[in-house]
């Protein structure tokens, strides 16, 4: 099959000059493009901030959901179709602030979604407040004062809510970047990425010369397998990846942190439950025959006949 191109859509990006942002939208067209995903079959979701623009730019399928509401959104698509590939974009005070609770549950329910991070310190969109993962006492150009709150550790909260793909990729080394992409997007389950991403406008600590100073590539170290081979080791590599993931400084590291392939994905556990899921499943299944509702009461009560709790009442006298 030839390679599909095309993945940019006719929109014009519309970020500051210099965005981090622009690095990450290259590295996703050049995934899509050499993992070949049909734009029919493939989703973007995002909520706000100007990451949110994201589905706006690639020319697939799209959803601009509401703040901090992605990863519900893209839920409801995956697991209503799940022979879809979902991936969610979202920045740090989108996915870490009001939508950290449903961050978390992703990782726990380990549904088949990819979730890229655009983490860049600030609310870029709403003039460069301090997000979630701005370190404490740190103070950007818009800040009146330094911050006040301890940051959220995205990949150590990845790590720690049960995702089973996670990694840290850079905005500006869009090689490195675009394989992460591949390998989160092909991965079975939670699959996450943290992308440092420095804002031009309004972060000046952050920026694009302090992290070409800083990061470095974990697989650059011959000793490293993120890999969990067999169950019994996933422990011992979640652990270690919790420790890396605690180094920030003047080295960041960048790369995969964990893969644990053997934890049974959300869908697989519905199809446990659900007879016929996932090959029956609300995108396909027929819901009007001559213009009379096929989902009949009889019906109904044949697929769930198993989860239905007959109450007898009775009547006070």
């Amino acid at each position: 099959m030839e390679p599909r191109k095309g993945y940019k859509s006719n929109v014009w990006p519309d970020w500051c000059p210099g965005c981090g942002n622009f690095g990450i939208l290259t590295a996703l067209y050049k995934a899509l493009e050499e993992l070949n995903l049909d734009p029919s079959e493939t989703v973007i979701v995002s909520g706000i901030g100007c990451s949110g623009k994201t589905p706006h730019f690639v020319n697939v399928n799209g959803v601009h959901t509401l703040h901090g509401r992605a990863i519900p959104f893209a839920t409801g698509i995956k697991l209503s179709n799940p022979g879809l590939k979902v991936i969610v974009h979202g920045g740090d005070g989108d996915l870490l602030g009001i939508g950290a609770g449903h961050f978390v549950a992703l990782g726990r329910r380990n549904i088949d979604l990819t979730v890229i991070l655009h983490d860049n310190g600030v609310y870029g969109l709403t003039k460069g407040q301090a997000s979630p993962t701005l370190p404490l006492k740190v103070k950007t150009k818009s800040l009146a004062k330094p911050n006040i709150q301890q940051p959220v550790n995205p990949v150590l909260l990845a790590l720690s809510s049960g995702y089973t793909f996670v990694a840290r990729g850079y905005a500006f080394d869009g090689m490195h970047l675009k394989n992460l992409i591949k390998m989160a997007v092909q991965h079975r389950g939670a699959s996450f990425i943290d992308v440092l991403q420095p804002c031009v406008t309004f972060n000046d600590v952050y920026t694009a010369d302090f992290y070409r100073k800083a990061v470095y590539k974990l697989d650059g170290d011959p000793g490293w397998d993120p890999v969990v081979k067999t169950p019994e080791e996933a422990s011992i590599k979640l652990l270690r990846a919790i420790e890396k993931s605690l180094e920030w400084g003047d080295r960041i590291p960048i790369g995969v942190f964990y893969v644990n392939p053997h934890v049974s994905a959300f869908e697989d556990r519905l199809g446990e439950r659900l007879k016929g899921y996932p090959s029956i499943n609300p995108s396909n299944m027929v819901i009007e025959m001559d213009g009379k509702p096929v989902f009949t009461q009889a019906l109904f009560e044949k697929v769930f006949r198993d989860f239905i709790v007959k109450v007898s009442s009775r009547r006070e006298g």
